[in-house]
């Protein structure tokens, strides 16, 4: 049974359809703080089969214990965390305490079962906060990160990787993926988030389907090709199918290393008036935008350089930019009867 944390999310949702295709049982445990229990329905619809769900916190290190108690995991995915980047600016404790605090009850109830169960990190490449060169290898230094959100991601990284090396046996693989966006093929799930979205993509869609008037573009006077900042945008499928692989080669004892990271992205940077672009391509719309101020903890440019994954991982993105915005706005019209 593979544990998949905040597996009703976004791009949990979309795992666990990945997961479930190659055959994988999958429970997932996810506390609706960020999604709703009709996500199961849409995990259903698109893969064939109902995964188990179990609703709980993970800051509540009981429920935790009787999760492991009640199931016999050989697996673990672990999305769940609180993660907008300007949402963390104005909440660090929240933050620190979701998203720190559920990854310590998991490891502490993996180091009580005596089972190195293997364990893979929803990393974000927020690490390498404005890296110094481009594309951002593994190997670029962790910097100090510019919002909670992004310290979370380093700290849980260290938790682990102190972790790999007090238990025998445990292995981690963490994933540092970059901008997921789009939906599956089947329209049964996408990106849906509660509240007015805070990543780029969905706030497009939702603006050109009548719910926002207008989108805000943060800033247009960074040192880039338009003035606005530039992201590495993939295919949240592309993004899922990566976990399944990435969960094979860590129960196969593939792994030359007990903790191994990974870039997960296309390798191209895209700027926010070119995703624009991209959407006004495929949905025939005019989007009606105007230039904010830019938001604190954002950085100026990522994108990826995928070698290693493509390499030693043996996974490449298959879908383009406007494939995926297609599928986003696809789903955008479905969720709003357009």
């Amino acid at each position: 049974m593979i544990l998949v944390t905040g597996g009703l999310g976004y791009i949990g949702s979309h795992t666990v359809v990945s997961l479930q295709e190659k055959g994988h049982e999958v429970l997932i445990v996810d506390d609706l703080s960020n999604a709703t229990i009709e996500v199961l329905d849409g995990i259903e619809a698109a893969s064939g089969t109902r995964p188990k769900l179990e609703v709980l916190n993970l800051q509540d290190s009981v429920g935790v214990a009787e999760i492991f108690q009640a199931y016999n995991i050989t697996g673990i995915i672990h999305f769940a965390a609180a993660k907008a980047v300007g949402e963390s600016v104005q909440k660090p404790i929240a933050y620190y305490q979701n998203n720190l605090g559920s990854l310590l009850n998991l490891l502490a109830e993996i180091e009580k079962s005596h089972k190195p169960i293997p364990f893979i990190f929803s990393s974000s490449c927020t690490v390498y906060g404005e890296a110094e060169t481009l594309p951002i290898t593994e190997r670029a230094p962790i910097q100090p990160a510019m919002s909670p959100y992004g310290n979370t991601k380093q700290v849980g990284e260290e938790i682990l990787a102190d972790t790999v090396n007090a238990l025998e046996g445990f292995r981690v693989i963490s994933l540092r993926y970059f901008n997921p966006i789009g939906a599956h093929a089947s329209n049964a799930i996408g990106e849906l988030p509660l509240g007015k979205p805070q990543n780029l993509v969905p706030f497009i869609t939702q603006t050109a389907a009548g719910l926002y008037p207008k989108l805000t573009v943060f800033g247009n006077d960074y040192p880039t090709a338009d003035g606005t900042n530039v992201r590495d945008y993939i295919h949240v499928v592309d993004l899922a199918e990566a976990h399944v692989v990435a969960l094979e080669r860590i129960t196969s004892n593939e792994t030359s290393e007990a903790y191994e990271v990974f870039n997960l992205g296309t390798g191209k940077g895209s700027s926010v008036l070119e995703v624009i672009q991209s959407f006004e391509r495929v949905s025939g719309l005019k989007l009606t935008y105007e230039i904010g101020d830019r938001r604190a903890g954002d950085v100026v440019a990522a994108y990826a350089d995928t070698k290693k994954a493509n390499e030693v991982l043996g996974w490449k993105t298959q879908r383009s930019l406007d494939e995926a915005i297609a599928s986003a706005w696809a789903w955008e019209k479905k969720v709003r009867g357009l």
